[in-house]
């Protein structure tokens, strides 16, 4: 079935990225960076069934190839914690071919991106059948009209309220940054989810398929469920070949949950309308409702009875609770029911959502400090090239150290070679945290863990309320069932008078 997903990232100098790296990883090529010089090898990955790049106007057409592209890119940013690229991921519906969702990708990335001024590199996966999804790296610049790189930005001076540029105490001028494109508005990331999803379900109905998808949560969307967790690619191979995974039984338990949930608002929904369905005059009441449930036990077997008088002494004892001695007592019940139901799925949804996000940040605290030292040890393989120095050497000792150079980018690239799935998770993490720290500079991982304990240990009180619940709404269920005897066996000689006079 057609799933949504539409994640946006930034690919950062700052945090160790390389446009070149990235990109030679998604289309499974080799390329050389000419900003430091390295190889990027990855030739031997597997499931790229199409790459292309989407030239924009005024992009020069040597940019077609990506090699050229990013290399370029690299050359056009200057500064050590530059934005070099920003890509998209975008979950590709299995209900249609592999050409249909290739012309997919390509018609949105045209429509929304390459006609604004990005180039696009695609790159369409499909490892897994039932996972096909598109990588698009987009660039950041925009073109000015000879074909160079345009400015990201540019300084306005701030001016007082007599038109005069206002000076600091640094001597410099108070200026405000103007950038040269909306790229990266906070409105352009819900632009853009909406619009994958408009092009995803256009895309289903034209080739008739009934199945749909919705960028909008669950709780944007009215719908009284969960939502259930992300498993990630390692998670969801190991619950295909049999094995059970924390995450796999974290979905299994809220799916059980949505049922039950599920279940009970329909019971609900059915009580009440049956309950405000009832006439005003000459209603059953309680009494001739529980002398209903009563009435036949003779023909039932001897453990069937005792069954029926254990319900009927639940009853009773709701009854009792409650203070209900009428049917416009019990229909008031049925409404706090309703109320208590709405509340204690939107407490459940709640909690579920924040031990949600919980188990997110926790997990990507585990691979920040997993692969923590494995980073280190690369940032220190990091060789420093210092121009000036350089140049201040005499000819023996400056190729001496170009040489050294040289073998300390080699070393470099080899430990990046070997341990690139870990030095990605560790910048993925480390992005992740970052956005979510809220400023804070520790990452507060005792405070999640003790949260999310909490949490957990207050769901059990849900529980019990839930199925407290329940009882309440079987006890409705039945009276309901007594009350439609005595519907059934009403005669033109009853009267309400008559029924008045029965006592509990």
């Amino acid at each position: 079935m057609a799933i949504y997903r539409l994640s946006i990232k930034i690919f950062s100098r700052g945090k160790g990225a390389s446009a070149v790296a990235k990109s030679a990883y998604r289309a499974a090529e080799l390329i050389k960076s000419d900003y430091d010089g390295r190889e990027h090898d990855y030739t031997r990955k597997r499931g790229i069934i199409h790459k292309e790049i989407l030239l924009p106007e005024h992009a020069p057409p040597e940019y077609a190839d990506r090699a050229v592209l990013w290399n370029a890119v690299e050359k056009a940013e200057k500064n050590e914690n530059a934005q070099l690229a920003r890509e998209l991921e975008l979950a590709l519906p299995v209900e249609l071919t592999r050409e249909q969702n290739i012309e997919l990708a390509r018609e949105f990335i045209q429509k929304h991106f390459v006609s604004v001024g990005m180039c696009a590199d695609v790159c369409v996966h499909y490892a897994k059948k039932n996972n096909p999804h598109a990588h698009v790296m987009l660039t950041m610049r925009p073109f000015n009209e000879d074909g160079e790189w345009g400015a990201k930005s540019r300084k306005e001076y701030i001016l007082n309220s007599r038109g005069e540029r206002i000076k600091l105490p640094s001597g410099e001028f108070k200026t405000r940054k103007i950038c040269s494109v909306d790229w990266n508005e906070h409105t352009k990331a819900e632009e853009w989810r909406s619009a994958w999803s408009d092009a995803v379900n256009a895309a289903l109905e034209k080739e008739n398929h009934t199945a749909r998808v919705d960028h909008r949560s669950y709780k944007r969307q009215g719908v009284d469920i969960i939502p259930q967790v992300r498993m990630g690619v390692a998670a969801t191979q190991m619950e295909r070949r049999g094995i059970r995974t924390e995450l796999g039984d974290k979905n299994r338990s809220i799916a059980v949950t949505n049922q039950q949930l599920g279940q009970l608002r329909a019971r609900i929904k059915k009580i009440k309308d049956w309950a405000y369905a009832q006439p005003i005059q000459d209603a059953p009441t309680i009494v001739e409702m529980m002398s209903a449930i009563n009435r036949g036990q003779e023909m039932k077997s001897h453990w069937k009875r005792i069954a029926d008088l254990k319900t009927a002494a639940k009853v009773l004892i709701f009854l009792q609770e409650n203070h209900i001695s009428d049917p416009e007592q019990l229909a008031e019940k049925v409404t706090d029911i309703h109320q208590e139901r709405y509340d204690l799925a939107n407490t459940i949804k709640a909690q579920e959502r924040r031990i949600s996000t919980l188990n997110t940040h926790l997990a990507q605290v585990d691979i920040y400090n997993q692969h923590k030292a494995v980073y280190k040890k690369y940032i220190s393989l990091t060789p420093k090239k210092d121009a000036d120095a350089l140049n201040s050497l005499n000819p023996f000792s400056k190729n001496k150290a170009a040489k050294e150079y040289e073998a300390a980018v080699k070393k470099l690239t080899s430990y990046y070679e070997k341990h690139a799935d870990a030095i990605e998770q560790y910048n993925a993490a480390s992005k992740y945290l970052k956005d979510h720290l809220n400023g804070r500079t520790v990452i507060p991982e005792k405070d999640w863990r003790e949260e999310q304990k909490r949490l957990l240990a207050e769901r059990y009180d849900q529980v019990e309320a839930y199925y407290k619940l329940r009882e309440d709404v079987r006890s409705v269920e039945v009276l309901q069932r007594g009350a439609e005897k005595v519907m059934s066996e009403i005669t033109p000689e009853r009267t309400p008078s008559q029924t008045q006079d029965m006592e509990l």
